[in-house]
């Protein structure tokens, strides 16, 4: 998987310790609208089954890291559950910050203290991607699927077009293929024309579907 420029860290031991930075931070105390003292993560809106889902998926990331990093417990199988387990947890991460995070009653402090960056309110100089681009895919390696960024319409080096946000699924043979791109569960962000994505050993011999987001850092 890229190392990208995104919010979320790069390293699966810097997602570890944020997603224990949020659990944290969920936990503390502070006060509702009705002056109640209350659990963060009530305050913030945020259901008692999202937040114990979030900590489940943390202990799972947490535990597979572990066997994935020792050396008598480290295998291709251990390292395809990490794969999976850190998919689940950044998915929820990510799934959280959408839509409990950036609306009130967050404050720029909280945010802060979630270790996110306060949205700037200002207009992004750059402007909005405008060109269109598909993706070529290549072998790199066993389980390695490389892919190539192509231009249709629009210049490759305009500053509005500083990134690409992949979105791909991973669909068995017999499955019903994706008909959308909003049907995609997967996805990374980066700043390369070329890079490549990791698959694990039980995709072998399954089809990969791909659509490709232009982004900004705005």
């Amino acid at each position: 998987m890229s190392k990208s420029t995104d919010w979320l860290p790069n390293s699966r031991e810097e997602q570890i310790i944020m997603a224990r930075k949020w659990l944290k931070v969920f936990n503390e105390e502070t006060e509702d609208a009705q002056g109640t003292t209350v659990k963060k993560y009530v305050a913030w809106g945020i259901p008692l089954v999202e937040f114990t889902l979030f900590g489940t998926l943390y202990g799972e990331a947490q535990t597979a890291l572990t066997a994935a990093q020792n050396e008598e417990t480290r295998t291709p199988v251990a390292n395809a559950r990490c794969r999976t387990a850190f998919d689940a947890l950044n998915s929820d991460a990510r799934d959280l910050k959408k839509r409990h995070f950036f609306v009130p009653p967050l404050t720029d402090a909280d945010l802060v203290s979630l270790g996110l960056k306060i949205p700037d309110p200002g207009p992004t100089p750059s402007g909005n991607p405008t060109a269109q681009v598909t993706l070529e895919t290549f072998l790199v390696g066993r389980h390695e699927l490389g892919v190539r960024i192509l231009y249709v319409t629009g210049n490759p080096d305009d500053a509005a077009n500083k990134g690409y946000r992949i979105w791909y699924s991973v669909v068995e043979p017999g499955e019903t293929p994706p008909t959308d791109p909003e049907q995609l569960t997967k996805s990374f962000y980066t700043k390369r024309k070329k890079d490549r994505i990791e698959f694990g050993f039980g995709d072998s011999g399954k089809t990969v579907y791909f659509a490709v987001q232009i982004e900004n850092d705005g």
